[in-house]
């Protein structure tokens, strides 16, 4: 019985950390003021082949790049973009939650 118990302990620990595959990467930047801006971000982060999902907040200067599942996408190509369309980046954060929970700020 205890071994029944450790194999279900353990298939339950690797489900909930197979749930984390997929980060979200939350980057705040400085040079973001209109809803242009933000478009031109937006559309540039989801022509990645690696982009799940893309949120872009403007009041607080943040952008959401969610990926999908089985991928990565390093910091260094967000980075690269931000400032390619004229943007600085101040920070990424790598978060373990989808948008959709860090739009409704369930990720804190």
């Amino acid at each position: 019985m205890k071994h029944l118990l450790l194999v279900v302990g353990l298939g339950l620990t690797l489900t909930s950390l197979n749930t984390f595959a997929t980060p979200s990467y939350k980057v705040t930047m400085k040079g973001m003021v209109c809803s242009f801006c933000a478009q031109g971000i937006e559309k540039k982060m989801k022509a990645l082949s690696e982009t799940k999902d893309v949120y872009v907040d403007m009041k607080k200067r943040l952008v959401v790049v969610e990926v999908k599942e089985g991928l990565t996408l390093s910091q260094d190509v967000i980075n690269k973009i931000i400032k390619d369309v004229g943007y600085e980046v101040k920070s990424i954060e790598v978060s373990e939650h989808p948008i959709e929970d860090i739009k409704s700020g369930m990720d804190k």
